[in-house]
């Protein structure tokens, strides 16, 4: 059951109303994570929802921005960020396979996938300077100071909805992970 104040996206009103609308008609459904967002901030909503777009229009593919994640999410103990982005993830284009193995152990088998998801949780994890080391290791990986970048906006993106998530003890509205 959810701890913070939400309102049926059909009797909501004002902005809050608009983002539900329009996040319904792109997806089908307003997901509880955003409907507990909207519900109380849709300032914070659409901040969240226009992060997600810059992603998709970033240097990161969407099968890397899932991936980090998913990996973030699993590290972090949100279960309703996991199933979201197993969902997602799958229509990504990462396999049941890899999903299984990012959400266990952060790992997906693929070398370079691996290396932006260590670096994105070791981002998520560390309470002071990055080490150099960490740095280096995604670049030598082959991912660019753009994408370096970019994956910083996805670890700010995904730790958002972790946390509200967390806090909310949001329902999960997705299908259960397997």
């Amino acid at each position: 059951m959810s701890r913070l104040y939400t309102v049926d996206p059909a009797l909501a009103n004002g902005q809050a109303a608009q983002l539900f609308t329009a996040i319904k008609e792109a997806v089908g459904m307003v997901p509880n994570a955003f409907v507990a967002i909207g519900s109380n901030s849709p300032v914070a909503l659409k901040a969240a929802l226009d992060l997600d777009s810059a992603l998709r229009k970033s240097s990161l593919s969407s099968v890397q921005v899932e991936a980090i994640k998913l990996a973030v999410s699993a590290h972090a103990g949100c279960d309703y960020c996991v199933a979201a982005h197993t969902a997602i993830g799958g229509h990504a284009g990462l396999s049941h396979a890899t999903m299984r193995s990012l959400r266990a152990s952060g790992a997906s088998g693929d070398p370079s996938i691996d290396a932006l998801v260590n670096f994105a949780t070791r981002v998520a994890t560390t309470t002071g300077t990055v080490p150099a080391d960490d740095v280096a290791a995604v670049k030598a990986a082959g991912y660019t100071d753009a994408q370096v970048v970019d994956t910083l906006l996805a670890v700010a993106s995904i730790t958002f909805t972790n946390l509200v998530n967390r806090v909310n003890d949001t329902v999960i509205d997705f299908p259960a992970v397997n």
